[in-house]
């Protein structure tokens, strides 16, 4: 099997498109959207928008409850969506609210389109609007009434993981609420997680009609403090309290048996970094057949058309740090059965609707892994100017076909911050390759390189069609404050721009 084989790749993978990355916390201030962006009337306008642009795609961080820090990436759950992703103005519209519920002070709205995302404002004036939503559902639920079929049908089909979810919710808020509270009803956490699939479908839907179809992205590990460690203990390598023994991260680059700088690329790296996810229990897994790692790729695919699988890498081999050392040196590489599991999804799923994230120097034995399942890696054109020989496989004219190309991702600067801080030597090589217009813009440069490149499938963050600087940034990582906070403000989907995108879609032929 060869990666060259378009007959063993996913046929989303195959098509040439053209694509957009942007989380939905970052939609601006439409239809009842205050604090951060939602899966309502916002999105769906997104959606118009970007269809008007020739995009084809629409590439999302994890959706799931965010955890420290608002990260999605850090997750209470690998099944739930985030609450605060509800939209107020469909639960109006579906007459769990009255109109009046939508409605933003003319201050409000001035304050709410200052390009930050605010998740304290959002709590703040969402919660009680969820949580009268939900009494409004409670009084007519007994007739059936307010979707009451639905809503019991959507309990069932999800049963697996939803009542550990409303468990582990409840716990969590019992702590800190009195309860007698809505939020401490595991019937309220059921009732907002229904309204948020009938949303989300709509929004698939929406998406469907006009030829967008929606990228997911699957972090590899779950945090220590999600409901999906919390429920399922069995599966994770966990002490008699339920504490780590083992935690994630990886090794500073001076360790002799490193090999971070060739698959992470990244300078933040060089101390090591600890992540402080526990390890998952392999012989656990493999006794159930693989059973929950199915359900935790099948579920997010209900809601996503293709899946980016985060830290591929870990399919491979994992780092593993002992709880409680000062030193990331005294951890080990270990190998994990990626390759078994890997055999399991293709088994239930038939072509993996998945693509991998193996930034960095690819190893022969992480390739040979994605031949062998269909998956197609990525190629970063951030790291493509540096000279060197790892970075010239990132050079447009070295893509393959069957890849996902990026000017940059969420954990990247934006390329106008990017180019800021580029040394001469690396400048002048940019303006070689890309033309006259790298300097003067390096965001419109960057995309039209990441259009033209023979890659199948083109992405580019909102922030660099934009033009942004580094203020736009998604995510510093190793920075524990300020990220997943950048938001579009309401001016900021131009038709204009809709038009030299849909042009320079057709030019390179990324229509579909």
């Amino acid at each position: 099997m060869s990666s060259s084989d378009p007959t063993v790749i996913h046929p989303l993978l195959v098509q040439r498109v053209a694509g957009v990355l942007l989380h939905p916390t970052s939609l601006p201030s439409f239809g009842g959207a205050f604090g951060i962006g939602d899966v309502g009337p916002t999105a769906r306008r997104f959606v118009d928008w970007a269809a008007s642009a020739g995009l084809r795609r629409w590439q999302m961080l994890p959706i799931g409850p965010v955890g420290e820090g608002e990260s999605p990436y850090s997750a209470r759950s690998s099944f739930a969506i985030e609450p605060m992703l509800t939209s107020v103005a469909d639960l109006a519209e579906d007459g769990y609210l009255p109109t009046s519920a939508v409605r933003l002070k003319r201050n409000e709205t001035v304050q709410d389109d200052r390009g930050r995302a605010s998740w304290r404002r959002v709590r703040g004036w969402k919660q009680p609007r969820l949580e009268a939503a939900f009494q409004k559902f409670q009084t007519r639920r007994g007739r059936m009434g307010l979707r009451g079929m639905a809503y019991a049908d959507f309990r069932t089909r999800q049963a697996a993981w939803l009542d550990d979810w409303c468990r582990y919710q409840t716990s969590r808020t019992s702590k800190h609420r009195s309860g007698n509270t809505p939020e401490c009803d595991p019937m309220y956490h059921a009732f907002v997680q229904f309204v948020l699939d009938r949303q989300w479908s709509r929004l698939q839907q929406h998406a469907h009609e006009r030829e967008l179809r929606l990228i997911g992205d699957l972090p590899f590990f779950c945090a220590p403090d999600s409901a999906d460690v919390t429920s399922r203990p069995d599966l994770f390598r966990l002490d008699e309290s339920g504490h780590p023994t083992l935690l994630t991260g990886i090794p500073p680059a001076s360790d002799p048996d490193d090999i971070t700088n060739s698959v992470w690329g990244d300078a933040a790296v060089h101390q090591g970094q600890l992540w402080g996810h526990p390890h998952y229990n392999w012989a656990a897994h493999q006794k159930e057949h693989w059973a929950w790692w199915r359900d935790r790729v099948c579920t997010p695919l209900e809601r996503f058309d293709l899946i980016r699988i985060d830290h591929f890498y870990g399919f491979l081999k994992v780092f593993e740090i002992p709880r409680g050392t000062t030193d990331l040196r005294n951890g080990s590489w270990q190998s994990t059965p990626g390759d078994e599991l890997l055999a399991a999804l293709k088994g239930k799923l038939g072509r993996l609707p998945c693509f991998a994230e193996d930034l960095g120097e690819r190893p022969p034995q992480m390739q040979q892994l994605c031949d062998r399942y269909g998956l197609v890696g990525m190629r970063m054109l951030q790291t493509a100017f540096f000279g060197t020989a790892e970075a010239e496989s990132d050079l447009p004219h070295n893509h393959p076909p069957l890849c996902v190309v990026y000017p940059g991702c969420h954990d990247n600067d934006t390329v106008a911050g990017w180019y800021r801080d580029l040394d001469t030597e690396t400048r002048r090589r940019f303006a070689h390759y890309a033309g006259p217009s790298a300097a003067s813009d390096p965001a419109g440069t960057m995309a039209r390189l990441a259009y033209t490149s023979p890659a199948h499938t083109a992405i580019v963050q909102m922030q660099d069609f934009l033009g942004l600087n580094r203020r736009a940034r998604m995510n510093r990582p190793g920075n524990p404050t300020g990220n997943w906070c950048w938001r579009m403000r309401r001016s900021d989907t131009p038709s204009s721009l809709a038009r030299r995108l849909e042009m320079l879609a057709s030019a390179t032929q990324r229509l579909g």
